[in-house]
């Protein structure tokens, strides 16, 4: 599959089908999974930005809805964090399960909401998952799995985003594994800034590759 086609697949879950982008270079050193926050998709320009950033460092990508269209359109839904946990996990499987992607360390880049999703995935899979960076992550809604987390952790968060930053000390505090709480200076919560994403896709980057490779 090219590096910049868009091949859109079905990963089925419970009664339902997700749609979802795999890119994953034949040369790949790792793959990483993401999680997109409240009413957002796997067409996000922001995450579809990290995500070209990750392919050019080596890594393999794949981006994919937690929700169908119909589900997106009950709010209370893009908060049921069991749910999308349960929707990552199997997606997580999926991924791995493909040709191009066997044996290749697994990485969660959530965001907001999808943060949440992230951390409770990760401690529910264990040595499965091997890297996690949340961006403006609601990691105060996975809590009560915080000291279960094992794997390489980096919080990003804007520094104007003030309530979403002192959830992410408290939760980084708590942390009991290799962990970095990086603050994108002058960012709010959706990095819009000039240069904001572009450093949120930078320490990403270098994160994912240290621990995937």
């Amino acid at each position: 599959m090219g590096r910049n086609a868009e091949h859109l697949v079905s990963v089925p879950v419970d009664d339902a089908e997700l749609e979802g982008s795999p890119k994953i270079p034949p040369d790949a050193t790792g793959v990483v999974v993401f999680a997109h926050g409240s009413g957002s998709s796997r067409k996000s320009p922001r995450n579809r930005f990290v995500a070209e950033t990750l392919r050019e460092r080596g890594l393999g990508t794949f981006l994919f809805d937690l929700l169908t269209e119909r589900e997106d359109k009950i709010r209370e839904n893009r908060f049921e964090i069991p749910l999308l946990t349960d929707r990552l996990v199997t997606a997580t499987g999926w991924v791995s399960d493909r040709k191009e992607a066997r044996g290749l360390k697994v990485g969660y880049f959530g965001s907001s909401t999808g943060a949440a999703a992230a951390l409770r995935a990760a401690a529910r899979l264990g040595g499965d998952v091997d890297a996690v960076v949340s961006r403006g992550g609601r990691v105060d809604m996975a809590a009560d799995v915080l000291d279960e987390i094992r794997v390489p952790t980096l919080f990003v968060v804007g520094g104007d985003d003030t309530k979403v930053l002192e959830l992410n000390r408290e939760a980084y505090d708590r942390l009991d594994c290799e962990k970095e709480l990086h603050v994108v200076a002058g960012a709010g919560h959706l990095f819009e800034g000039p240069g904001e994403i572009e450093e949120v896709a930078d320490v990403a980057a270098e994160w994912f590759v240290d621990a995937l490779s």
